[in-house]
């Protein structure tokens, strides 16, 4: 009776991972065994890409064609590219990541008539990667190796090797793991231009979705400039900017994975989808290569990148609220809700919000600071605030901030410091 018991127990635990498993990003945990964290020019190649040594490998530029981007339809600008030795060039520097973590579960959430206290777990989950450079680096994102035990690289070829975890941002969900293998296995691939990504031009995406390594799918630019909140949180202090939507199918499994141009470079590692249903609905997310390109040498050198702060929390002013509090018609920028204590705002004088006012019943915070401008640069959104610290500042750098303060405009020079550590 007691080993019918136990066989009972063992049966439930499988159910119950099952009933846990997938999630609203391109992170894929196996049904089997559990869930990780949820959370992604026109030119025409003459002939087929020559082959050449893995390690050696280039993925090169291809030559135009005479066609005028402005004389044909998206689907057939798709067709003017090969996207067989696209894959072909591409595929052989993804590598898909398999990570064990240990979870711990009560008893009474396997089985509601006990409650004998909880048991440790190991949960198996999936997501990618790609190499970034003939050192064993391979850029993923944070939240695919968080809490992980065991981490498991496996290439295009099914070499399966161990990995190690050189450094995690979980402001920016990058992160860096290493394998220690020949040489000729490692294909890096190029970090492109973010800044360059415009709506609508063609993209492909390579990655593991649902456990399928090695799978591309194609689609565009559907829009840039998007946030997203650090570590896929709703809730989180911090969000990343510039953040690059594709229609390119993204699924469970397909973060960390590389979003390419039709050059083959790197314009974003996919990160998280919009979906009600766990998984692609035309709108996936993917962190910017420019960003990469700042986080990834530090994480490597350091094991972790220190982003900027000013040491505030703000929102973009509205028409509606300009109207309220009595400004001139049109005004935009950055309303200053709350300063941070022992923060470089605090340090330099920024005044946070000491009143509210009713807008359609609801209450709104003014009295505040207006950010206009950082170093000359124009903040009408938070967004643009957000977004100028990450790709333009460094800890420790001055930066001059234009305010409006009681009618008047002014300017307040302040410090960079480093935000807090984020929990992992």
């Amino acid at each position: 009776m007691k080993k019918s018991y136990s066989a009972i127990r063992i049966s439930l635990s499988v159910v119950w991972v099952v009933l846990v498993a997938i999630s609203l990003t391109g992170c894929l945990s196996l049904p089997n065994l559990g869930n990780l964290r949820d959370l992604l020019t026109q030119t025409k190649p003459t002939q087929a890409a020559t082959p050449t040594p893995r390690g050696e490998q280039t993925l090169e530029e291809t030559p135009e064609v005479s066609t005028p981007a402005s004389q044909t339809t998206s689907a057939e600008l798709t067709t003017l590219y090969d996207l067989t030795s696209l894959y072909d060039r591409a595929n052989p520097a993804v590598v898909n990541i398999t990570v064990m973590m240990r979870v711990q579960v009560s008893d009474s959430e396997l089985f509601p008539f006990e409650s004998q206290g909880s048991e440790d777990y190991l949960q198996q989950s999936e997501g990618s990667g790609f190499v970034y450079d003939l050192e064993g680096h391979i850029i993923t994102n944070q939240h695919v190796v968080a809490d992980a035990e065991k981490v498991t690289v496996t290439f295009f070829d099914d070499l399966a090797v161990p990995a190690t975890v050189v450094g995690t941002d979980p402001d920016s969900d990058l992160a860096v793991i290493k394998v220690d293998v020949d040489r000729e296995q490692l294909v890096p691939l190029t970090l492109g231009d973010s800044d360059a990504v415009r709506v609508g031009q063609p993209v492909v995406a390579i990655g593991n979705p649902f456990g399928l390594a090695g799978t591309m799918t194609s689609g565009i630019v559907s829009a840039v400039g998007r946030v997203m909140a650090a570590g896929g949180s709703e809730i989180s202090n911090y969000s990343i900017p510039d953040v690059i939507q594709t229609d390119a199918a993204i699924n469970p499994g397909n973060s960390g994975g590389p979003l390419l141009n039709l050059q083959g470079e790197v314009i974003g590692v996919n990160t998280a989808i919009e979906s009600s249903v766990s998984s692609s609905a035309g709108v996936g997310f993917c962190v910017p290569s420019n960003i990469v390109k700042k986080v990834v040498p530090s994480l490597i050198e350091k094991g972790y990148y220190e982003h900027t702060r000013i040491g505030i929390s703000g929102w973009s002013i509205t028409a509606d609220w300009v109207e309220v509090v009595g400004l001139e018609k049109g005004q935009r920028g950055v309303l200053v809700v709350e300063v941070t204590a022992d923060s470089p705002a605090e340090e330099a004088g920024l005044r946070g919000c000491g009143s509210t006012v009713e807008i359609d019943g609801e209450s709104y915070p003014s009295g505040g600071d207006i950010i206009l401008s950082i170093d000359g640069e124009t903040t009408n959104k938070f967004d643009e605030l957000i977004s100028y610290l990450a790709r333009h500042t460094e800890v420790g750098q001055s930066v001059t901030l234009e305010i409006l303060r009681n009618g008047r405009v002014m300017e307040v020079e302040l410090t960079l410091d480093a935000r807090p550590e984020t929990s992992s």
